[in-house]
């Protein structure tokens, strides 16, 4: 008998092994297929959303290039003195601050709030504080043994947390580039005389993502509308709707907005005593009677605690190692550097007075990348300036036009043109790993920001000092091209720059284009 169920298990977990590596290779098998692409476009974004303070915009992610790079993109515009409401998505996300100045918050689960308000001294507030914990110890002591909490401990408990405190918000500014881990809460706030204007990449196929191929944003407050309005979403979100109790469907119909914050999901007065609140303030968390969407106008001003400008930096990491040393976990996750300015010309990696700039960020340069397995890349093209011919060894790249315009060549594995555009600023377009691209800035420039779907993207270009031409001996060139021994020294030393080179012939092959 034992032997017979021995073996009626082994067959079944042969057929289950089986059935799960057919179904893994049928995944596989279309997301290869997904990248057979015989035509790339330069895409504006497809849904836009209005909103009380601002605008946000995506691009269709259902779209083959965007499927190939596994990624989801979005624009958001935030108008002065307006507030992207608290949100997390189920991707790591690389935003890059476009235009204006403002401020950014970033949750991290788990971590204490480092910043805290007061009028008094450091040394007065820590004194306070000291005591405060010493007379609440003492007052345990002696609920523990009255079996209660005197109500004098309860008051010296509220009267602490009077004070502000929070975790730390950071100053964004043009040229910052952001690194958000999957699931962790942003929000963010324009404080400037000018629109703050974010780029955001979802990289969908990261394995942080568990869920499935769609983007999806979670917000906390506010009655958000559907910010990326796909079909596959939309059937998503209808299954789980038929899923849901006529309780949930009757109180969604009442709030008059299927698409809402987590909070709304849940039953009023349950959510009131989960939170020990009551019954009106969990109703205004739901947003029951808020038909704003996800940006709002703030009233009056918004006032955080932060150390003087020149000194934030300094006075935080000295908090950080006098207050936070318990156990680690505060210094490697809590206080981990999220963002890195990449848009200053002084930070270039390459520089040509003839062509113009690139500055690139890398797991090596902000370690957090390593844990998102993204990275970036920031160029500067002079009039007519050319960005080496290349291909990405490691990564997908997804390049957003900040300014100017140029033109843009991507060509794959059949030697085929499957991009020959144009582009101009606020588009995007894909380069899917291993395609070779080739850009050429026009008469006004060429400004964009690339995203790479690989902390350590690297590429190998096909003209200048560093190419593969370079690489190959004379004798090798001279017979792969039909082409004697002068000619392919000249192929191989007739280009003495890097990255970004310049055009010896810029008049004519810009009168060839607009011919």
């Amino acid at each position: 008998m034992a032997k017979h169920l021995a073996l009626a298990f082994s067959l079944c977990l042969l057929v289950l092994f089986h059935g799960c590596l057919a179904r893994r290779q049928q995944s596989q098998s279309s997301q290869q297929n997904e990248c057979q692409l015989n035509q790339i476009q330069a895409r504006e974004p497809d849904n836009r959303i209005e909103t009380e303070a601002g605008r946000i915009e995506s691009w269709d992610y259902n779209q083959d290039d965007l499927q190939c790079a596994g990624v989801a993109v979005q624009r958001i515009t935030i108008e002065r003195n307006g507030l992207h409401l608290p949100s997390y998505t189920n991707t790591p996300r690389l935003a890059y601050v476009v235009q204006g100045r403002g401020h950014l918050g970033m949750v991290f689960p788990g971590c204490p709030e480092t910043f805290e308000e007061s009028e008094q001294s450091d040394e007065e507030q820590q004194g306070q504080q000291q005591q405060w914990q010493g007379q609440q110890r003492g007052r345990q002591q002696q609920g523990r043994r009255q079996g209660q909490f005197g109500q004098q401990g309860q008051q010296g408990q509220q009267d602490f947390e009077q004070l502000d405190r929070h975790q730390r918000v950071r100053r964004v500014k043009e040229g910052d580039v952001i690194a958000i881990p999957a699931g962790v809460a942003t929000w963010s706030h324009n404080d400037g005389d000018r629109s703050l204007v974010f780029v955001t990449l979802l990289d969908i196929g990261n394995n942080h993502n568990q869920l499935d191929e769609n983007p999806r944003r979670f917000y906390l407050a506010g009655n958000p509308q559907d910010e990326f309005n796909q079909q596959g979403q939309s059937q998503s979100q209808r299954r789980q709707q038929g899923q849901q109790g006529q309780q949930g469907r009757s109180r969604q119909q009442r709030q008059g907005n299927n698409n809402n914050n987590i909070y709304a999901g849940f039953e009023t007065q349950l959510l009131a005593d989960a939170l020990n609140i009551d019954q009106q303030t969990a109703q205004q968390l739901q947003g029951q009677n808020d038909n704003r969407p996800q940006i709002v106008r703030v009233q009056g001003r918004l006032d955080f605690v932060e150390p003087p400008r020149s000194q934030r930096e300094e006075r935080q990491l000295q908090g950080q190692q006098g207050q936070q040393g318990q156990n680690g976990l505060e210094e490697l996750f809590c206080h981990m550097k999220i963002k890195q300015n990449i848009g200053k010309p002084s930070l270039a990696d390459v520089f040509s007075p003839q062509a113009g700039r690139i500055s690139t960020l890398n797991s090596f340069s902000l370690p957090i990348l390593r844990h998102l397995r993204l990275s970036a890349e920031r160029g500067f093209l002079y009039n007519n300036a050319i960005h080496s011919p290349h291909w990405n060894l490691n990564a997908h790249e997804i390049v957003y036009v900040i300014r100017g315009s140029a033109r843009v060549q991507v060509v794959n594995d059949n030697g085929e043109t499957i991009l020959d555009d144009q582009v101009r600023q606020g588009q995007l377009f894909v380069v899917p790993q291993n395609h070779a691209v080739l850009q050429k800035a026009m008469s006004n420039g060429y400004e964009y920001i690339a995203f790479k779907t690989d902390d350590n993207a690297m590429i190998n270009t096909l003209a200048g000092r560093t190419s593969v031409l370079r690489a190959l001996p004379d004798v090798v060139l001279a017979n792969a091209y039909q082409m004697d021994r002068e000619q392919a020294r000249n192929l191989k030393y007739n280009r003495q720059e890097t990255l970004a080179l310049s055009s010896s012939r810029s008049s004519q092959s810009q009168r060839y284009w607009w011919e």
